[in-house]
This record gives structure tokens, C-alpha cells and sequence, in this order.
């Protein structure tokens, strides 16, 4: 038990390695980084990220991911709690293969889709704004809402709609205030991922914006100056990137080990 007890803590200590070691460098002028070998900041400094919060090109391309992300997630799972719904109770012509076609757009790397959206959205005037990234990621994220929120309905009885239309509920009353209560656990999962997957996606956020939607990540690839990349900059940057998504798994920590053992995550 001790001997796994070591094996267990040494792991954890090796996946911390990586964040102490940007979360040190965020501290450390871009000198000393290139500078040599150091476990901690020689020379302390919080000249990074007083760039970053004062500086509007970066504090603002935290506020524009998280402006489109919250919309990505939301609209994503609005659009993936019918579908998966009808996926789970019913069965119509083709239902097989349409549920494999969304997954097909999951498994498409960004790329693929980039030029497109890029030509559409500057044709219709949403380029350069939050609903347009929004909206791309929307191609990836409700294929896997669907397929994650339709393995939680499929574990909910169907005597429970049953019940609902005998006492009488409306299906827009029952899906509300019943069977999505029911599944909670299922959003929640659904809704991290969504999330995840839209905080951390770099290339659509890069092609469909240029200055007023600019996301963090993009703002991040541009970091070199005369005197070459700023690295502690970089990494300060880099660190604050992590907080959102760390706050996220806080809160649905449990959901999201309710979906492993359900098999959807």
C-alpha cells in the first residue's frame, strides 16, 4: 500500500510539474528565463501581469473568449437537449446513420472548415464577432453534447414521460421542469466539454476574428518584440488561461465522474 502510495503521489507530481514550472516562469523576467536553469524566480517580478491587466489587447482577449465560449456552451446544449431527446425516445427512418453523421463533423479536424467560415461569415457580416466563432465551434460541440446527453436520457424510464402526460404536463413543461432536472448530470457534463473544447480551440478563433472579437489564445501567438518572444509575458498569460477551465472542473467535478461511469465520457 506504501510502495503505491509513492507510485500514486509521484505521478500527480510529475502532471503538476509542467503548471509549476509556467506558473515560476510567469514571475520571472524574460532575462533570466533565457538565462539559465533556476527552480524559482531569482529576480521576482509581477511586471507581467501588470501588462496583461492593463494592457487592452490582452484583457480584452480573455473578455472575448469568455464572451463567445459562454455562448458557444449555451447555445450548443439549447440545441443538443431536443435532439438528444429524440434520439433517445424515438425511432424514425435513418436515425442510425444521421447520429453517426454528427459525430463525422466531431471527428474533422478545424482546419477542414476554416476557409468556409471565413467566406461565409465575412459575406453575411459576422466576421470579426463573438456569435461567429460561436457559432463554428457549434459544429463540433453539439455532435459530442448529443452524444453525451443522449447516453444519460437513454438511462432515464420512459414511464416517466408517460406519467407526465397522464397528470397532464405539456412536453415543453415536462422537458423543462421535469426531465432536464433528471439529467442534470448529463448537462453538466455536456456543458464542460463544450466549454473546454471552445476555451482552448485556437485556429477558428484566429481565421474568423481580427481585432474587436480577438480570443486570448491568438493574442498569445503574438508576443515577439525587437528583442525577441516575451517569454515571462507568455507565460503569464498562459497561467491565467488555465483559470477558467480550472474553475469549471471544480464545479462539475461530479458530473463528470458520473459520466465515466456511465461510459459517455
Amino acid at each position: 500500500m506504501q510502495k503505491r502510495s509513492i507510485v500514486t503521489i509521484t505521478y500527480i507530481l510529475f502532471l503538476l510539474l509542467p503548471i509549476y514550472w509556467l506558473v515560476a516562469m510567469s514571475f520571472k523576467p524574460t532575462n533570466e528565463i533565457l538565462g539559465g536553469f533556476s527552480l524559482f524566480p531569482q529576480t521576482f517580478t509581477l511586471a507581467n501581469y501588470k501588462v496583461i491587466f492593463t494592457d487592452p489587447t490582452w484583457y480584452w482577449g480573455y473578455i472575448n473568449s469568455i464572451i463567445y465560449v459562454t455562448l458557444n456552451t449555451l447555445i450548443s446544449v439549447a440545441v443538443a437537449l431536443p435532439a438528444a431527446y429524440a434520439f433517445s425516445r424515438y425511432r424514425f427512418l435513418g436515425d442510425k446513420q444521421l447520429f453517426f453523421w454528427l459525430l463525422t463533423n466531431r471527428m474533422a479536424p478545424a482546419a477542414v472548415f476554416a476557409l468556409p467560415f471565413f467566406q461565409l461569415y465575412s459575406a453575411v457580416g459576422l466576421f470579426d464577432t463573438h456569435l461567429a466563432v460561436a457559432l463554428a465551434h457549434t459544429l463540433f460541440n453539439v455532435p459530442l453534447a448529443v452524444w453525451i446527453l443522449e447516453g444519460f436520457m437513454g438511462g432515464v424510464p420512459k414511464e416517466l414521460d408517460e406519467t407526465a402526460y397522464v397528470d397532464g404536463y405539456s412536453f415543453p413543461r415536462f422537458f423543462t421542469t421535469i426531465f432536464i432536472p433528471s439529467i442534470k448530470a448529463g448537462v453538466g457534463v455536456a456543458a464542460f466539454f463544450c466549454f473546454m473544447f471552445s476555451w482552448v480551440e485556437l485556429l477558428l478563433g484566429k481565421t474568423l476574428t481580427a481585432v474587436a472579437a480577438k480570443p486570448i489564445a491568438a493574442t498569445m501567438t503574438k508576443t515577439a518584440s525587437s528583442a525577441g518572444y516575451e517569454l515571462g509575458l507568455l507565460a503569464a498569460a498562459g497561467t491565467l488561461t488555465i483559470i477558467p477551465g480550472a474553475i469549471v472542473i471544480y464545479f462539475v467535478r461530479n458530473y463528470i465522474a458520473k459520466g465515466f461511469a456511465m461510459g459517455r465520457v
